[in-house]
């Protein structure tokens, strides 16, 4: 699960933020704690609290002491926008360069993503 060369925690806080894009914990939810996450992923809990802390610095969770750490007011929007952002030069430029190499013209780019999109269905 992580296995990329980021930091640990920084791979669990992009999860905890794609969870809390997907809706899986909704604005206001509590979410699991450092102890039970940290069991759930075999982490430490300092690395957990660690992750955890990112996202609470960066407005998408929040604290009450003594009560759990929670998804913030406008969270899931606010993650989607940040994505939506960043899409088009993540994805779809490396894609257009990548089809253009193999010399893909952009009909048959958009009949490959319609075929996968049906295929989901």
């Amino acid at each position: 699960m992580f296995t990329d060369d980021r930091p640990i925690f920084q791979q669990l806080a992009d999860l905890l933020a794609d969870d809390i894009a997907a809706g899986v914990y909704p604005e206001g939810a509590a979410i699991p704690s450092a102890t039970d996450l940290g069991v759930f992923f075999r982490l430490n809990p300092a690395t957990v609290s660690r992750g955890v802390n990112l996202l609470v610095d960066r407005g998408v969770l929040f604290k009450k002491r003594g009560v759990g750490i929670f998804v913030a007011p406008q969270a899931t929007n606010e993650l989607r926008r940040r994505r939506h952002d960043g899409f088009e030069a993540n994805y779809i430029e490396p894609m257009l360069h990548e089809a253009a190499l193999l010399g893909i013209d952009p009909a048959t780019i958009c009949q490959i993503i319609s075929n996968r999109v049906k295929d989901k269905s």
